[in-house]
Order: C-alpha cells, then sequence, then structure tokens
C-alpha cells in the first residue's frame, strides 16, 4: 500500500467507518497495520474488539494530533450550518460545533465581524497546515435545486452583500439563492435570517431569484399600511408626496417610487389621505 493510499484512507473532516487494529488503556487504534488513528478511552464502544467496525469523525485536538470521535460535529468538509460564536480573540473566533475542541474561524473567513452569542453561517474546510477551520464565504459550498418552482415561499440566511448584484441568500442553508439589487427594500443584514421570501425564477442551473415582497394586491395593502404608519410617526403629514425621488421615498419606507404611487392612489381612492404637491396628509 503506497503513502497517498494511507493518506485518503483516514480522511480528517468526514465521518468514517474504521476496523479497530489496537487495543491500550487510553483507547483503540483504528485503520489498518500501517495508517493509524486514535479513538480515547471514554469514546470507545462496550465490549468493542480487534476487528469491529466504528463510526467515526477525523479531526485534530488542541496539541494537533490527528484524532477519531464518535460525536457527531455540526458538520463535516462540504457542508454548510449555522454555528454560534463562542469566543473571540485576537485572530479570530471559535465556534461551538459540538466537539471538544471549538472551531477556528479566522479573521480573514470572516464576511463580517462575529461576536460571541452571535449565529453565524460557515462552511468547513482544511487549511494549508492540514487543520479544520470555517468560512463564512460558503457561495461556492452551496447547492442547487430543482425542488422549489416561480411562486414558492422559502427561508435562508443572508450572507453577502455586493453592490452590483444584491444580497446572496442560503436558502434553506443548503441552496444558492439571490435578491437581485432592484428587489432589496426594507432592512435587509448580512447574516440575518430571512424568512417569507418569495421565489420569482429558478435559473436553468437550479439558482434562485428572490424578492422580499409579496405580490400584486397583497404587497399593495402592505405598501398602504406602511405610508399610513409613516405618516402618523410625522405627526400626521409626510413630509413628501409621491413626486419625491425615489432615493427619499426608498430611504423612508423601503419601497420603490412605482409601489410608494400605487399604494398612494390607493389611500386617496379610499379617501384616507389628502395629497398636495409637497406632502401627504392623513385626513
Amino acid at each position: 500500500m503506497t503513502k497517498e493510499w494511507r493518506i485518503i484512507m483516514i480522511r480528517i473532516g468526514e465521518v468514517q467507518d474504521l476496523k479497530i487494529v489496537k487495543k491500550t488503556d487510553f483507547g483503540v487504534y483504528l485503520g489498518n497495520e500501517e495508517e493509524r488513528v486514535l479513538l480515547p478511552r471514554k469514546q470507545v464502544p462496550e465490549n468493542a474488539s480487534i476487528g469491529d467496525t466504528v463510526t467515526v469523525f477525523i479531526y485534530r485536538d488542541s496539541q494537533d494530533r490527528l484524532l477519531a470521535t464518535t460525536n457527531k460535529p455540526a458538520l463535516v468538509l462540504g457542508e454548510v450550518a449555522r454555528l454560534e460564536v463562542k469566543d473571540t480573540g485576537k485572530i479570530g473566533a471559535f465556534l461551538d460545533w459540538g466537539l471538544e475542541k471549538d472551531l477556528f474561524l479566522p479573521f480573514k473567513e470572516q464576511t463580517y465581524r462575529v461576536h460571541p452569542g452571535d449565529n453565524c453561517l460557515v462552511a468547513l474546510y482544511v487549511d494549508k497546515s492540514s487543520r479544520l477551520c470555517a468560512t463564512m464565504n460558503v457561495y461556492k459550498y452551496l447547492g442547487t435545486t430543482t425542488q422549489y418552482k416561480r411562486g414558492d415561499i422559502v427561508s435562508g440566511t443572508a450572507y453577502q452583500y455586493i453592490e452590483k448584484f444584491g444580497m446572496y441568500v442560503a436558502v434553506d442553508d443548503m441552496y444558492q439563492g439571490l435578491i437581485p439589487k432592484k428587489e432589496c427594500y426594507g432592512v435587509l443584514n448580512v447574516g440575518e435570517k430571512l424568512t417569507g421570501l418569495r421565489v420569482t425564477n429558478v435559473t436553468a442551473d437550479g439558482r434562485l431569484e428572490l424578492a422580499v415582497r409579496e405580490v400584486g394586491y397583497l404587497q399593495r395593502d402592505d405598501d398602504a399600511a406602511k405610508i399610513l404608519e409613516t405618516i402618523e410617526e410625522f405627526d400626521g403629514v409626510l413630509p413628501f408626496s409621491d413626486k419625491a425621488s425615489p432615493e427619499v421615498i426608498k430611504r423612508e419606507l423601503g419601497m420603490s417610487k412605482a409601489s410608494f404611487k400605487r399604494a398612494v392612489g390607493k389611500l386617496l381612492k379610499e379617501g384616507r389621505i389628502e395629497l398636495s404637491e409637497t406632502s401627504i396628509r392623513l385626513k
């Protein structure tokens, strides 16, 4: 058996079924005669014997030794999961992933600064020193899907905003999704868990395009309610009208100018507001 094959046999960051090849006072060794990894005594199954197969996860302990564990981590190589930040230090953060040794999230792999108690979406990778680390750059770890269709309502985690394109979302924390820039209304924060997202398109390769707004008349009703609420916050007089710039409308109300005008028209028809050149007043 070549060295290359031995390295492939015991694979860090993966769950594997390995045979017991040697028993000691401090645990058992798993693998084969040429390549072995220790499973500590406290995790050895009761009445385990040489030749038995044990399902384990392979990682490095606090002393950088390759180790096996029967504990199940929150994620393995190639997976994405939301993990809680337990602590932060000078070089990064440490995440709870279900093992004795916390998972390290380097500063350079953070898309925004995290703090103890935060939950962040991360993927697992092996760094240049053959250590397991977390990264918040999850795009390439997310898959595509054909299980959703246009009009479906989904949820996910907002993980990156790019000015040119919009907010990238991990749908179900598994699939690639995007809220295009033109649909980024209201307050959307990177790291936030978003619900009630509407699928507006499924691309040929299974990527999901999303909207945070309802369709048609349902959204118009919501927009009208938002306008009334905002007018009340301004003591009954909104200091701009439907002639205001799109930037002002989006900043104050989180909606497009077209949506604003549709909702204002609805409120005028219902006789609930008065419209002037420079303001909107409650009746």
